[in-house]
């Protein structure tokens, strides 16, 4: 278009003009200064002039050395005071020279934002709606796809999750549909066919692109809303998904629309019903295109696109963080053949956000009702929180246990599921646990904290449940709990494949979460009225004065109770389990398996004592067996450890690295080496038939001085 192309040229000419004037204003208020400075000097000169003259009568009428040398003195001085002014003058003029060089600088700075939706082609009413929404500028790939979509072309995008992928074809359509090349064949009026069509791969998510959002709600770069943006443009939208009133749908799209957004099987249900007509249709996009072949959308998707019977009048977009093979396939048969690819991943591992900050945590089932409080109070900063568990029954059942939580899944009630996003994302309340369902797309504001329940399955999942922070710029924190007791191959596989780097920590411990709990506790009674003083002083003074405690301490009490606590309890540093401990076994040599490590505990404890120990993992060195003990037993441990000679027993205030667990490996015992021993003492040999406990895993990895068959109890290392 000629307005365009002429903005376009004013963008390329502006920054020269600019500078050129600069220059002209410099160059005039450089003469004008150098001007009244000569004139400032002309006017010293007669004065130096006159002052000389002065001098001379009065030498005449002088007739001391000391009034002759006065006069000569203060001459000189009087030029050397010039000459520093001179100076100062040149320094301040190259300060000025330097301080406006330094501000073009900045001017040519801000100037050279090549993302910036100036140098775009859009219009106005979507201009404002943008900068109302805070966006001054696109990210890479809505700026490297604005032109490409504008101009006409399919194309294939690609990018890390909460890059902004939707927002990269919403603009360009919309554009195109008022102000660029469809414009003129758009139908209008009552009843016409949409000229948009949006294929998503979740109702959650079809809901969201094309939901209005609340104009208090600020949402700078975020997933685009098609009724928001087009509502600018007096363009309308309908979504089609299940699960909503299928009437309601029907009407409004023999009423006409512009833009249909919707999931695949729903749109599916209208084409055939006839309620869908393609004839004029300009645009089909497929969003989050990979999630609808891991859901099982290949075929509807496939009958979707191929009812369009003019496919050179009609533009395809394909968007999606990942290309398997299927993905691949539909863009070589429903993409022309010239399209264009924009990939902002490659061949990189990395393909989750970099914007998030990875934490494995070891977590026995039973202990996350317990734990995760104090996961989201240490690091959700006062953000939302989203929780990801593997089963419908589990997000239940957690969602019941945790406190203002609500449960997001597949069995719950569309109307109730749209209830309770609408309410995630207006803060009526921060923790949403949730299964796969929520996983993909979902672009809720200020999202900080998100918390896998368990490692998933594949590393896809992983990185979409992790995507749902750090979006959009923002950072967030993804942790992920595994149980230590089993086998977790999936932790090395998801940080081999997506490049994620994992930050492994122990579950935080309630003294310090404690601290975090007083700290809010004593905002939240700053923020009480003065008011309530009276009606509590009398109280007050009584206990502070019939307590033994101090006032401090006495105070420290009552933010216990503000904050909930009455006790503290230990946690496990392993497990994460309330009121166990953590314990680190070394018996001077290293330790290959766990029934070894068992082996030991049995020969100074008892075995009702020895069966409450829990979760037996190994170091990573090999030297020692960390384990869990109940908090009230463990004095019975450590006065244990007394009666065996070189083992040690430490209570661990940091997990050290440990062994992953080997499903070749299980408990058991053998009868070669291991220890043994008689009448309580304890030694190591090389083999024997009448030790009281042996353990062949270990005698198997040991050093081999001692091989043979049935050594009889000599003895080998006495302990």
């Amino acid at each position: 278009m000629p307005s365009i192309a002429l903005s376009d040229d004013m963008l390329s000419a502006g920054p020269k003009d600019k500078k050129e004037k600069k220059k002209k204003m410099k160059s005039l208020a450089l003469a004008e200064t150098l001007g009244s400075e000569l004139e400032k000097k002309s006017k010293e000169s007669k004065l130096k002039k006159r002052k000389a003259l002065e001098i001379e009568a009065d030498e005449d009428r002088s007739e001391t050395s000391s009034e002759l040398g006065e006069p000569v003195n203060s001459k000189l001085k009087s030029v050397v005071e010039v000459e520093k002014e001179k100076k100062k003058k040149k320094k301040k003029k190259a300060k000025v020279e330097d301080d406006e060089e330094e501000e073009e600088e900045e001017e040519e700075e801000v100037e050279e934002d090549p993302n910036a939706i100036s140098r775009f082609r859009v219009s106005a009413p979507l201009k404002a709606m943008l900068n109302e929404k805070g966006i001054e500028s696109l990210f890479p790939i809505q700026a490297m796809t604005f032109d490409t979509i504008l101009d006409g072309s399919d194309l294939v995008g690609r990018a890390r999750t909460g890059q902004g992928k939707t927002l990269a074809f919403v603009l360009p359509i919309l554009e195109s549909l008022t102000n660029g090349p469809t414009k003129s064949s758009r139908k209008t009026g009552y009843g016409r066919p949409p000229s948009v069509l949006v294929l998503l791969p979740t109702r959650e998510l079809a809901n969201q692109v094309e939901k209005k959002k609340k104009k208090n709600v600020i949402l700078p770069y975020v997933y685009a809303d098609f009724e928001v943006y087009g509502g600018a443009l007096a363009l309308t939208s309908c979504c089609l998904y299940g699960g909503a009133a299928y009437h309601a749908q029907e009407i409004k799209l023999k009423r006409g629309v512009d833009i249909v957004v919707g999931t695949p099987g729903r749109v599916k249900d209208h084409l055939e019903r006839g309620n869908i007509d393609f004839s004029s249709l300009k645009f089909r996009v497929l969003d989050e295109a990979d999630e609808m072949l891991r859901m099982g959308f290949v075929e509807d998707v496939e009958l979707i696109l191929g009812k369009v019977e003019d496919v050179s009048k009609v533009q395809t977009l394909l968007f999606s963080a990942t290309l398997p093979d299927w993905v691949k396939d539909i863009s070589s048969r429903f993409l022309k053949p010239n399209k264009k690819t924009v990939d902002l991943v490659g061949n990189e591992k990395m393909k989750a956000s970099k914007n998030v900050t990875h934490i494995v945590l070891p977590c026995s089932s039973s202990a996350r009702s317990q734990l995760i409080p104090d996961i989201i109070r240490c690091y959700s900063s006062g953000g939302r929180t989203i929780i990801f568990t593997e089963k419908k029954e589990s997000a239940s059942e957690l969602a019941g246990l945790l406190p203002g939580a609500r449960a997001l899944h597949g069995d719950i009630q569309q109307a109730q599921r749209e209830v309770t996003l609408k309410g995630f994302r207006s803060g009526k309340f921060m923790t949403l646990v949730a299964t796969n369902v929520a996983a993909r797309g979902l672009d809720i504001n200020d999202v900080q904290l998100i918390i896998q329940c368990e490692p998933p399955r594949d590393v896809e999942a992983y990185i979409h449940r992790s995507g749902r922070t750090g979006r959009a710029g923002n950072t967030g924190i993804a942790v992920m709990l595994y149980d230590p007791t089993r086998a977790n191959f999936n932790i090395s596989k998801i940080e081999r494949e997506s490049g994620v780097k994992f930050e492994h920590i122990s579950a935080p411990q309630p003294l310090e979460v404690a601290k975090a709990a007083g700290v809010e506790a004593a905002e939240t009674i700053n923020q009480i009225s003065d008011s309530v003083i009276p009606a509590f002083k009398s109280a007050a003074e009584e206990l502070l004065n019939t307590s033994s405690l101090s006032a401090v301490e006495l105070l420290a009490k009552a933010l216990a109770k503000a904050a909930g606590y009455s006790e503290i309890k230990s946690r496990s540093l392993l497990s994460s389990m309330e009121n166990h401990v953590t314990v680190l076994l070394e018996v001077g040599r290293p330790i290959y398996t766990p029934s070894f490590a068992y082996s030991v505990l049995r020969r100074f404890l008892p075995e009702e004592k020895v069966e409450l120990v829990k979760g037996m993992a190994l170091t990573t060195d090999g030297r020692g067996a960390v384990f869990d003990v109940p908090a009230d037993e463990l004095d019975t441990f450590l006065a244990g450890q007394e009666n065996a000679a070189n083992v040690s027993l430490e209570v661990l205030k940091a997990l050290p690295s440990l062994q992953e667990k080997d499903r070749r490996f299980g408990s058991g015992g053998g009868d070669r080496g291991g220890f043994r021993g008689r009448g309580g003492k304890f030694s190591f040999g090389r083999g024997g038939r009448d030790g009281g406990f042996s353990d062949r895993r270990n005698d198997r990895f040991s050093d081999r001085s001692g091989r043979g068959r049935g050594g009889r109890g000599r003895g080998g290392k006495r302990w």
